[in-house]
């Protein structure tokens, strides 16, 4: 059953010209920290490692890819959590940091602190060699294009979400039964300068603790952080409630409480998981005995060896 890692690729409606990049994104970064998992590496390495190759990957609004706000700029949020000892690192409204969740992972590590934001959280990437890079790098055509769309003053705001690439998270179960969690996104489309969502805080967009399992959350960052999404989810948990079921529970509070839609990937230390969501889709994979398994729309479940290249 064990090692075991699970990776989103944020919920919400997906153009069909950008699924497949979408679903291929998270078949690789899944694969890339189960390599780490099947190593002996640790849940925290695998975690780190999926999201870093989201970040990467300009299919997604986390690092390259993200979104722009209101000012057509790039503000990013990340965090990491280490279930054995609860420790957290995040960081919030970063600028020209290629991978923001590997600098959630030093502030949880080098510092005192859980969170770091802003010109703050620059500072500390500089003292620790993170080298900046252009604001440029990070913005697509595509993210602009749409930055500009929802600038008019016509704009529907249900439709500004549409079509945005996600939210990228992974959890993990490690062969010593440790778990952890990663997120990290670009935030909401032409959002405030200076808006902080779900992402960076803990218990909303991710927790993680070897006593119950671990959760990365997706969405609309501030429907989950009414309802502390992750945290709520492991409450179910703690209950009795399988992953799935403590998911489903979490996912459809949710929307009944505060009309907010999402996704979530799920694991426990024994190795269950799952991957739900109330929003129309969802690109998630899970591998797991050397099986790949992966789905986008509701109900859909393939598998595939976790050695296949597609």
């Amino acid at each position: 059953m064990l090692p075991v890692i699970v990776v989103h690729g944020g919920a919400g409606h997906i153009p069909k010209e950008r699924a497949q990049l979408s679903c291929a994104g998270v078949r690789e970064a899944a694969r890339g920290g189960y390599g780490i998992l099947r190593a002996g590496g640790s849940a925290m390495d695998a975690v780190v490692e999926a999201v870093t190759m989201l970040e990467n990957n300009p299919a997604y609004s986390a690092g390259r890819g993200s979104v722009l706000n209101v000012k057509g700029e790039v503000e990013m949020d990340a965090i990491v959590m280490d279930g054995r000892t609860l420790d957290s690192g995040a960081v919030s409204a970063v600028r020209r940091v290629a991978n923001p969740v590997q600098l959630a992972r030093l502030v949880m590590e080098k510092t005192k602190h859980l969170c770091l934001t802003a010109e703050g959280a620059s500072q500390f990437a500089r003292a620790m060699g993170i080298p900046e890079v252009p604001e440029e790098s990070f913005i697509t055509d595509y993210a602009r294009m749409r930055w500009k769309k929802n600038l008019a003053p016509d704009a529907n705001p249900v439709e500004c979400e549409m079509g945005k690439m996600g939210t990228v998270g992974a959890v993990a179960v490690d062969t010593e039964g440790n778990v952890a969690c990663a997120t990290s996104t670009g935030g909401m489309t032409n959002k405030m300068e200076g808006r902080v969502g779900d992402t960076p805080c803990i218990g909303c967009g991710g927790y993680a603790d070897n006593k119950v399992g671990a959760v990365s959350s997706t969405g609309h960052g501030e429907a989950i952080m009414k309802v502390t999404l992750s945290r709520l989810i492991l409450f179910h948990m703690e209950q009795g409630r399988s992953a799935e079921e403590a998911s489903d529970l979490g996912l459809a509070y949710m929307k009944k409480r505060v009309q907010g839609l999402g996704g979530v990937v799920t694991v426990d230390p024994k190795g269950a998981w799952a991957a739900r969501f109330s929003s129309l889709q969802m690109a998630w994979v899970a591998v797991q005995d050397e099986q790949l398994h992966y789905g986008l729309h509701a109900g859909e479940h393939f598998t595939e060896s976790a050695q296949e290249q597609s």
